[in-house]
């Protein structure tokens, strides 16, 4: 049983984009270009937000935070500078801490990198998706695969040397070979984390109400097989699914997200996970805020806070909560950690375990919980036989 707090991260949702792309399920908002936000009304909410949670972190060290979106980079440096400085003044920051802030590379928003380095923030996390620009358009992104590499190389003269550039494949009608070529203009780049991703129908999506035609099953295991081949050549390491990074650079927030660490989540629908002592144990509660950014600003003046739900994780539903994190990590957990957490001794997951062998889910390794390359392709069939009950 784990009866000490795991590590402590911050997320700060910014919910606005110029516009919403059609797979995007994520809390996002579309304003369309040129729109003004309330950046002082929304600097001074995620304030009161974060005075009113601190309590939760009781002192402890953040180790990271993830500014994510919707388009973070539609807010200025200024508004950053003095996030970061209310952060500074508030919680006890790591000296090694990581920054990140998602940004978009179209042009609107390229001129601000430098007033974001200065302002603290140390790692970009740039949305490209592909450099075709009929590609980017089928995708309803607002930039070309010009303006991607423009930006990339923008972002290395304001100093950023920790750069994550997103990349889908899977796109609609694409080929081997298109996906190929958006792989290696992003590896040409030279990115220190490349987050490579299918592109998935998710509900409450235009695509997935109006689905586009997508590649066939063998192209995508082509694309997948290749890719990857191409990925490791050139020295980027897979260290999760969809991520791979150089020695020493993968994303530490996101790390700390799959090892089950625990973080604060401030800004319209931030979602939070905060463990506390209990016991001779831990329990684990699920927080999340107002979604609607309209709401959100209002719970200012509201006696309720910024809290729109919480719920706490129970014992029967710790194990999955874990592996759902744990497994999409290429190393998987030993078994320790797995009983530690999630409060299942070895012994009773041996017929789980036996189950997801004999599939070839799992690596042949008594004493570690670790998915193979199959289960890593399958992991929503994996967890289904790691939470399920016993014959």
């Amino acid at each position: 049983m784990i009866d000490r707090l795991p590590p402590l991260a911050l997320y700060v949702h910014v919910p606005w984009c110029v516009r919403k792309c059609p797979y995007c399920d994520f809390n996002s908002h579309g304003v369309g270009r040129g729109a003004e936000l309330p950046e002082e009304e929304y600097l001074a909410a995620l304030i009161e937000d974060l005075d009113a949670d601190l309590p939760l972190a009781a002192g402890r060290e953040i180790v990271s935070v993830f500014i994510g979106g919707g388009t973070p980079s539609l807010m200025s440096a200024s508004f950053y500078r003095r996030l970061l400085e209310a952060l500074q003044a508030r919680l006890p920051l790591a000296s090694d801490i990581e920054i990140t802030l998602e940004a978009n590379p179209g042009t609107l928003e390229r001129g601000r990198f430098a007033g974001y380095r200065e302002a603290g923030i140390n790692r970009l996390s740039l949305g490209v998706q592909s450099f075709q620009d009929d590609q980017l358009a089928a995708l309803g992104r607002i930039h070309s695969g010009g303006d991607a590499e423009a930006a990339i190389a923008e972002a290395r003269h304001a100093g950023f040397d920790n750069l994550n550039i997103d990349l889908m494949h899977g796109l609609p009608g694409q080929s081997v070979e298109l996906a190929l070529a958006d792989l290696d203009r992003a590896l040409a780049l030279s990115p220190e984390h490349l987050s490579w991703y299918q592109l998935t129908l998710e509900p409450n999506t235009e695509f997935h109400s109006r689905p586009p035609t997508l590649p066939e099953e063998e192209v995508l295991w082509d694309i997948q097989d290749m890719g990857h081949e191409r990925l490791e050549a050139e020295g980027l390491e897979r260290y999760e699914i969809s991520a791979y990074a150089r020695p020493g650079l993968g994303a530490r927030h996101n790390l700390n997200y799959w090892r089950f660490g625990d973080y604060l989540g401030i800004g319209a629908g931030a979602h939070g996970k905060l463990s506390a002592r209990a016991g001779d144990g831990l329990t684990i509660e699920r927080r999340w805020k107002a979604r609607q950014p309209e709401a959100y600003l209002r719970r200012r003046h509201d006696p309720r806070g910024f809290v729109a739900g919480r719920a706490a994780v129970t014992a029967d539903e710790l194990p999955l909560e874990f592996a759902m994190n744990a497994l999409r990590l290429v190393d998987g957990v030993s078994m320790a950690t797995w009983s530690a957490h999630s409060g299942y001794p070895q012994e009773v997951m041996i017929s789980r375990l036996t189950r997801a062998r004999e599939k070839g889910l799992l690596v042949e390794d008594p004493e570690r919980l670790q998915a193979s390359p199959r289960g890593l392709l399958f992991l929503n069939e994996l967890l289904a036989i790691i939470s399920e009950a016993d014959a």
